[in-house]
């Protein structure tokens, strides 16, 4: 007669207690994380619906009553300051891509002499504060006597600055070391062998990256995208020093100028903040999907 299999001890009650204890502990404790995160954007909301008084006096009340005017009053003031800030972060963008895919490409699948040295070396650039490089780059813009005398490029600054070259130049230049990065380490994980099948048929290496490297990395192409336009919009510290021509400022700036020059009202200054949010939310509602594949391709492999 055979033998019953042993039945498996049953599940001791303490123990899953204790960890249904644990889960709430640790959702309680993400849950307090995430309320602290939002609690800024929330209370922006409110305060762009308050006056003065209301803010001094009773800053943790509902607004007793509704002012969609103030958000008609900031888009108005503020509309220039984010088509600069629009218009300056495509181009910075587009050229960040184009030109951190294909150095990412030749520093993936090309051998040359230098190329570790010279990849560590632009590794290292991602290391150093941005603020050390402030007063130098500064410098490096005043000096420019060319690239002066157009309209688009503007008149009326020493060197390039008040300009939009301003603006490209050390955004292009700094915005592609991650790019570099995040590419290389994407194309070294692609097979050989679409490359070698690609070069037997007649394609060169720029065919070659054009046509087969760029359609297998879009992710990493829409998380470079969205880390570069999210640097250049929100960055305030290099357009206050270089830009003095309100014509040229853009958003960051523009919007600390309407809240102490423009009025006297806290509450169009806190709309202006929320204005300005759209472009950045709408950036995250479609590229987001995209943005952390791209992360997990491109950063997790390397």
């Amino acid at each position: 007669m055979n033998n019953p299999s042993p039945m498996p001890p049953p599940r001791k009650p303490a123990t899953a207690h204790a960890e249904t204890a644990r889960d709430w502990i640790v959702h309680a404790i993400l849950a307090t994380l995430a309320a602290v995160t939002l609690l800024p954007f929330a209370m922006t909301l409110v305060l762009s619906q308050k006056t003065n008084g209301e803010i001094m006096h009773s800053l943790w009340t509902w607004p007793e009553a509704a002012h969609p005017e103030y958000y008609v009053e900031a888009a108005r003031a503020l509309v220039h300051y984010i088509a600069n800030s629009l218009t300056i972060g495509a181009a910075i963008v587009t050229g960040v891509l184009i030109f951190g895919s294909l150095s990412g490409y030749v520093f993936a699948r090309l051998q040359f002499a230098g190329k570790g040295v010279l990849f560590t070396l632009i590794i290292v650039l991602m290391m150093i504060p941005g603020v050390l490089t402030l007063v130098p780059a500064f410098m490096w813009m005043k000096e420019f006597p060319f690239l002066q005398g157009n309209d688009w490029l503007g008149r009326g600054g020493s060197g390039l600055l008040n300009t939009r070259w301003v603006f490209i130049l050390p955004y292009l230049s700094g915005g592609q070391v991650l790019a570099i990065y995040l590419f290389r380490t994407f194309y070294e994980t692609l097979p050989e062998d679409l490359f070698a099948a690609a070069r037997l048929d007649g394609a060169g290496e720029f065919r070659v990256w054009r046509h087969l490297a760029i359609p297998l990395s879009l992710p990493i192409f829409a998380t470079v995208a969205v880390i570069t336009f999210i640097g250049v919009y929100n960055d305030y510290v290099w357009p206050l020093v270089t830009i003095t021509d309100r014509a040229r400022q853009v958003f960051a700036v523009g919007v600390t100028q309407f809240g102490a020059t423009g009025n006297l009202k806290m509450g169009p200054t806190f709309a202006g903040y929320v204005v300005g949010a759209v472009p950045m939310i709408l950036v995250f509602i479609f590229g987001m999907r995209y943005y952390v594949e791209g992360m997990t391709r491109g950063g997790l492999k390397a």
